[in-house]
């Protein structure tokens, strides 16, 4: 088994923000959590419309809390929390499926500039994919793989039981519960300039 948390040489970095530059996303490469932070703020203007994706490396670097908690932005997050899904639900996808700004993570990013990220049900692919005006990843160094092989065995490999164990604790699952990526989507290419910012930072967090 690959050791999936292992940060990559400043060249592989290097090589792989070029790359994702030629497939027409917005990249970024900075040396710690705190500077992506800080880099993904200054990207998105006060007052914009946020989601904040459930992401492990989002939340660990403090931008969930910085978009969120005070009143800086106007949180989908923070609104969708306040609506009843039984009565509110078409509001509640209509709202999630395309706000003005996306954040999150992705499971994988291979050299040659490819993203690759998984969902057991799907529900934040479809602003990552379109529905988002603007979408912003934060990713650390050490998802970059040499191709989309390796891409897929990280996701199995190791992110999977990661997040079954992080879902059985943040939402009282059954010790019997496994999670799985039942959707998967791969972002070769960006065709609308600016759309996609992807921040590399090269310092161990998330999966």
């Amino acid at each position: 088994m690959s050791d999936w948390n292992t940060l990559p040489s400043n060249e592989i970095i290097e090589k792989t923000i070029q790359a994702l530059k030629a497939n027409g996303f917005e990249a970024y490469s900075v040396e710690t959590g705190a500077q992506a932070k800080e880099k993904a703020l200054s990207l998105i203007a006060p007052g914009s419309e946020v989601f904040t994706m459930t992401s492990v490396t989002v939340d660990s670097i403090g931008l969930s809390a910085a978009l969120n908690d005070f009143g800086k932005y106007d949180s989908v997050r923070g609104t969708l929390g306040k609506m009843d899904g039984n009565t509110q639900g078409r509001e509640m996808r209509k709202l999630g499926a395309a706000p003005d700004v996306a954040v999150g993570s992705v499971h994988a990013l291979t050299q040659s500039g490819k993203l690759l990220v998984a969902s057991l049900t799907g529900s934040q692919l479809p602003a990552y994919a379109y529905g988002a005006g603007k979408v912003v990843f934060l990713v650390s160094a050490k998802k970059i793989v040499p191709g989309l092989d390796e891409a897929w065995n990280r996701l199995v490999e190791h992110v999977v039981p990661e997040e079954s164990v992080r879902a059985r604790k943040a939402y009282g699952l059954p010790d019997s519960f496994d999670t799985y990526p039942s959707k998967v989507m791969i972002l070769n290419k960006e065709v609308q300039p600016g759309r996609v910012s992807v921040i590399v930072f090269n310092e161990e967090a998330g999966f």
